[in-house]
């Protein structure tokens, strides 16, 4: 097992599609995503259900990184003695990944009246090696500003 670290953001308001997490594994160390979690604060009652396409995408070398987010200032180990993580994660990026090879690998409906939390089983775990990216894509546009929270859970194997 290699060291496990939590990518977040939080109190975002979303109002067009985007890129939630965007992460690029270090020289030699492939990552290994565990859990994804996404919630909404400001959408409550019937009036303000919505069922939004998240995405789960892989870039390969060539694909150009997502713009208009921040890098993620907080990629936090598990373990408080694990060294900082090497790989790199974008978070909120409102231009999407794009160019080279782009595969959608997973997609799902979230109704935004509840959580969307996924735990991927070990031999379902999406993998990114190093020159790849890998995306969790907002693939819908709200249909008015929503505040979300949200965090990736992922295994650096050094």
């Amino acid at each position: 097992m290699g060291r496990m670290y939590s990518v977040q953001f939080n109190g975002v308001a979303v109002t067009a599609q985007q890129d939630f997490f965007e992460i690029t594994a270090a020289t030699g160390k492939p990552c290994v995503v565990h859990s994804i979690e996404i919630e909404q604060t400001t959408e409550v009652g019937d009036a303000g259900e919505e069922n939004l396409a998240i995405l789960l995408k892989r870039g390969t070398s060539a694909t150009t990184s997502g713009t208009g987010g921040t890098q993620a200032t907080a990629v936090v180990p598990q373990n408080s003695a694990d060294a900082a993580a090497g790989l790199t994660a974008d978070i909120n990026n409102t231009t999407k990944m794009s160019g080279g090879t782009i595969t959608t690998m997973r997609s799902w409906a979230w109704n935004v009246r509840i959580p969307f939390f996924k735990v991927f089983t070990p031999e379902t775990r999406p993998t990114v090696v190093p020159g790849e990216r890998l995306t969790v894509e907002l693939g819908t546009t709200p249909a008015d500003s929503i505040t979300i929270n949200g965090t990736l859970m992922v295994e650096e194997i050094a």
